[in-house]
């Protein structure tokens, strides 16, 4: 069975994210098992109640005796803890000889408590979480099952960006540094309208049945891949990469590039769903710069200019609010920046010495 987060979206940002790290040693498959965390009745904020709650995580590197060196790593939109794996090591971003790093599957993936696993909510039965809920799923693995009370840094990609942004707000003082990247504390209107174009095409597919087909969803997928290939890069991106006698190949591609059945694709919707709720000055009834000067943590913000998945607005808005850092990606890879323009040393930099980041603007080259 595939899961549905490797659709167009995912497939492409495990690729991009292969190459930021400038890693030489990724982390092993046996240095960062599967692992679980069985909660029972997990609360989400909306009262709600997700029954026989697990979530899934790895840890990778050592966590040193004043435990001041663990780094969560929060999961983008689909990810499981397997594909963050890549990413942590000797070398890398999240260096494993420095760094003892926390890679989670967050609710929704099809790892962690989730539509597609559950016994007793399967399907479309599963309540609706949000950003917040992920972060506090988060935050009791690390406390009441590992035992840390403090990070070194939370950090992540894209809906890990999102995560970010919730934590360093949520629990000012449980970090040192924060690092989002390609990711944002509200959902704009434009990204609304993006989740919603995915998830109506998902749903218009006739396997869709409400959440209750068996058959594959071929028509839902090959709509929702050209939206998703769409939005993933920029105009002059498509046009420099695909001449247009080559669009009918790329479109036949693209269509048939990730299937799946409506039972995986509760997932998908209950994730995307998440992403559409994030409204971080929103949770505390105050602007946008209001829910930013909550935050206590050192943030070095990443985003992207020509992003057309996730608006970098609200998180240039945030970072102004109080002073942070910020690193412009200026390039027509759009989310997938982080493939065509390298940040890997400048973002262990600041994990390693806060006081070197500053704001500045990187231009891929191939413009």
């Amino acid at each position: 069975m595939k899961i549905i987060p490797r659709t167009a979206a995912c497939t492409f940002l495990l690729l991009f994210l292969r190459t930021i790290t400038g890693a030489q040693t990724p982390t092993k498959p046996s240095e960062a098992p599967q692992q679980f965390a069985n909660f029972g009745d997990f609360k989400l904020q909306s009262g709600a109640v997700i029954h026989d709650f697990r979530l899934g995580y790895r840890t990778a590197g050592r966590l040193n005796s004043t435990k001041s060196n663990a780094i969560l790593w929060a999961a983008y939109l689909g990810a499981r803890s397997e594909d963050l794996r890549e990413y942590a090591g000797p070398g890398n971003i999240a260096d494993t000889s420095k760094y003892f790093v926390i890679l989670v599957d967050a609710i929704g993936n099809g790892v962690s408590a989730s539509p597609s696993n559950s016994k007793t909510q399967g399907r479309m039965q599963f309540p609706r979480f949000t950003i917040r809920d992920m972060v506090e799923s988060e935050h009791r693995l690390l406390t009441d099952v590992m035992h840390i009370s403090h990070l070194h840094a939370v950090m992540g990609f894209s809906m890990g960006g999102m995560q970010t942004f919730e934590w360093v707000t949520a629990y000012p003082d449980f970090m040192d540094l924060g690092v989002p990247m390609n990711g944002s504390p509200q959902s704009t209107s434009y990204d609304k309208l993006l989740w919603a174009a995915e998830m109506d095409a998902l749903e218009l597919d006739p396997n869709w049945k409400d959440g209750n087909g068996t058959g594959p969803m071929t028509q839902g997928f090959a709509l929702y891949n050209e939206i998703a290939s769409m939005n993933l890069t920029s105009p002059s991106r498509r046009v420099s990469q695909t001449s247009p006698k080559d669009f009918g190949a790329f479109l036949a591609e693209t269509r048939k590039s990730s299937t799946g059945d409506a039972r995986v694709v509760c997932d998908a919707i209950r994730q995307r769903q998440a992403i559409e709720a994030l409204d971080i000055p929103g949770e505390y009834g105050e602007t946008l710069e209001q829910a930013a000067r909550r935050t206590r943590a050192k943030l070095f913000v990443v985003l992207t200019l020509q992003d057309h998945i996730v608006n970098p607005g609200p998180a240039r808005t945030f970072a102004n609010a109080i002073g942070a850092p910020v690193l412009t990606l200026d390039s027509p890879c759009g989310h997938l920046s982080l493939d065509c323009v390298s940040i890997g040393p400048i973002v262990a930099k600041f994990l390693a010495d806060p006081s070197s980041a500053r704001s500045m603007t990187l231009r891929d080259a191939a413009q």
